[in-house]
This record gives structure tokens, C-alpha cells and sequence, in this order.
């Protein structure tokens, strides 16, 4: 059978997990695979907050199954005594059911900061769908001067000291990103909208030039409610 394509994740990317502890997971590593979490947080000494940082991020779901699984084997994990005899504890683990997709969605992003998971939007798009919101592909491909709704995590927003006002900002969906144009009236007018909004809900208009589409705002509404405990983060410019 042939392997699917994989993407891995740097461990720097681990929020918690301190940088000693990493490299001594590199050297570890490098001399064989780790068998299990006890025998990971041993060979790479690990501390409790490393191996809690590691788990959260569900870097130990090839070694324990599931985030779960592995948060409640980190629990068990003795280093050493005040003595210096390393201390094995053999307990049965109990079979812990694995997060929801969407609960692992919002774990990455509180990790990492990103998810290999699906896009948040595409849980989300059953409702979008409802209220007649488009896709970033749909507008990408949308005739000149088409009207319409969309909505997208917030990636950037750029704000260029020459364009009088104008925030230039990234929206991004399951299908790909929209560039948003928002004028410096309506910039100034939904100000807290604006800045506050992780989940961003555009009504626009398109507009394209030299083979480029833009989506020029009309109107916005901060839609951070359909994310629930997600937390994301934009990269503003000035």
C-alpha cells in the first residue's frame, strides 16, 4: 500500500515546551524510536510541564492513541526519586475516548497556533451555507461587480501609512483566501469590528483589474460566536 503524503511540525512550534527539552528529544530520537511516554520522558528527561506541553499539542498520539490518552499517561510519569532510583509504575490505562474533531481543532490552534486537521470553516460551513455566505473560491471566481456575503478567519490585516486609511485584509476559508479592500470611512466607522474580529463576516462587492480580484467592503460583522473556544491569531501590519 502506498503511503500517503505526511506534514510535520517543527517541535519549536509546541507552545510550553521549553527548548533544552526539545533538543534532548532530538538526541534521543536520534538514537532509536521511543517505545512508550515513560520511555520518552526518561531518555529525554523530561519535565511534568514538557510532557504536559506535548501532549496538549497531540505530539504523543503516535506513542499513547489520542490527546486524552496521553494527557492521562503524562499524569503517571516519574523521573526520579529524591533518591536517584528511576521509579517505574506499571497501572492499567483506562480507554479514554478520543477528542471530537472539532475539540482537536481548537486544541492545535491553542498548541500550535494551526491545525493539520480540516479547516475550521469546513465545520462550520453547514451554517455559512444557511445564512447564503460564499466561499473565498467562489468569490476568486466571481464576475466583475458581483454582490456578496463571505466569511473567513482573519490572517492579516495591513494598514500602509500612504493609503489614506485604507486596512487591506486576508480572509481565509477552506477554499483559499480573499483579499479584502476596506476604505478608511468604514474603517474608522466599524473600527472595533474590525480589529476584534478573529471570524470576519464581509458583505462586499467584487472587483477585479489585471487579472486580480479584490473584494471591496461594504459592511462587516464580527461572527467570533460561531468559533466557540477557538482562538486564533492574526499577523497586523502597519
Amino acid at each position: 500500500m502506498r503511503e500517503q503524503p505526511a506534514l510535520r511540525l517543527g517541535l519549536r512550534r509546541v507552545k510550553g515546551l521549553s527548548q533544552e527539552g526539545g533538543e534532548r528529544i532530538v538526541a534521543a530520537r536520534n538514537e532509536r524510536p521511543f517505545t512508550d511516554i515513560a520511555d520518552l520522558a526518561h531518555r529525554a528527561q523530561l519535565n511534568q510541564r514538557d510532557c504536559n506541553a506535548l501532549a496538549a499539542a497531540g505530539a504523543l498520539a503516535g506513542l499513547a492513541g489520542n490527546r486524552r490518552q496521553a494527557h492521562w499517561q503524562t499524569l503517571g510519569i516519574e523521573t526520579k526519586s529524591p533518591l536517584g532510583v528511576e521509579q517505574h509504575i506499571n497501572e492499567a490505562i483506562p480507554m479514554l475516548p478520543p477528542p471530537t474533531e472539532g475539540q482537536a481543532i481548537v486544541a492545535d490552534y491553542s498548541t500550535l497556533g494551526l491545525t493539520l486537521e480540516r479547516h475550521p470553516l469546513a465545520l462550520l460551513r453547514e451554517k455559512l451555507n444557511e445564512q447564503h455566505l460564499v466561499t473565498a473560491e467562489q468569490i476568486n471566481t466571481s464576475p466583475q461587480g458581483r454582490r456578496a456575503r463571505v466569511a473567513g478567519l482573519v490572517v492579516t490585516r495591513q494598514r500602509p501609512g500612504t493609503a489614506s486609511g485604507v486596512v487591506f485584509i486576508t480572509l481565509e476559508d477552506e477554499t483559499g483566501v480573499v483579499n479584502v479592500v476596506v476604505w478608511g470611512k468604514l474603517a474608522q466607522r466599524q473600527r472595533r469590528v474590525l480589529l476584534e474580529s478573529q471570524l470576519l463576516l464581509v458583505n462586499g462587492e467584487v472587483q477585479t483589474e489585471d487579472g486580480v480580484t479584490h473584494f471591496i467592503a461594504r459592511r462587516l460583522e464580527n461572527y467570533n460566536r460561531l468559533l466557540g473556544g477557538l482562538e486564533t491569531r492574526s499577523r497586523d501590519f502597519h
